[in-house]
């Protein structure tokens, strides 16, 4: 599958190398195409099944399904620059966190309770399919599930339910079995309300490699 990532941080890029090793081609957009960090990225994985850097224009122009892996609070105006004609009718996956660090540590939401990030973007690009997911692990878990001990839940959220299929695919192939599917778009709401749970979990127990468990009878 053609995948455009857009962000260069380490999410992006842990997100854009194993999607190059599951062997899909994959673009990683950037605002600025010479930037050194995405450069170093295309060295690491070179051209393998058409890997590439570019503006958020081309990596989403080239994709079939977009991730959205930029900070929160920039998430909105990055997907402006992808452009609404590259993100028309395409999957569109949110792993931001509509974090808030005006106020230092630990950060706070910018959004909250009544709305949340993933419904925002679903606003401002109602012809893109919006599937919240990964958003409530950290980066190495995300890629990486069996790194864990034992298997852990990972939840998807949308309102369209094929799109929610491909996502599934997609997380069956980074490894993750326990997938919960929450409901429509409003219900990431909750998901991004579980980070201040997830950030004094991490405090607790010195460490972001963890994850929960969904336990039924």
């Amino acid at each position: 599958m053609n995948i455009g990532i857009l962000g260069t941080g380490v999410v992006g890029r842990a997100i854009a190398t194993r999607l190059v090793e599951l062997g899909h081609s994959v673009a990683l957009g950037t605002r600025d195409a010479a930037n050194p960090i995405a450069q170093e990225w295309l060295a690491t994985v070179g051209t393998f099944r058409g890997a590439r850097v570019g503006t958020f224009a081309e990596a989403a122009g080239h994709a079939a399904l977009v991730v959205n892996a930029t900070a929160g609070a920039a998430s909105i105006a990055a997907l402006r620059l992808a452009g609404d004609r590259n993100l028309h009718g395409k999957v569109l996956v949110d792993i931001a966190n509509p974090l808030d660090f005006s106020h230092g540590m630990p950060p706070s939401l910018s959004v909250v309770n009544t709305d949340s990030l993933a419904e925002q973007i679903q606003r401002s690009f109602p012809d893109a399919k919006v599937v919240k997911t990964l958003n409530t692990v950290n980066v190495n878990v995300m890629v990486h599930p069996e790194r864990l001990p034992e298997d852990t839940t990972i939840f998807v959220a949308g309102d369209d339910a094929e799109a929610k299929a491909t996502v599934a695919d997609l997380l069956r192939a980074f490894g993750w079995r326990s997938i919960i599917d929450v409901g429509g778009i409003e219900t990431a709401r909750g998901l991004e309300m579980y980070l201040p749970l997830w950030v004094s979990l991490m405090s607790a127990q010195g460490t972001p490699a963890f994850n929960i468990k969904v336990v039924r009878s």
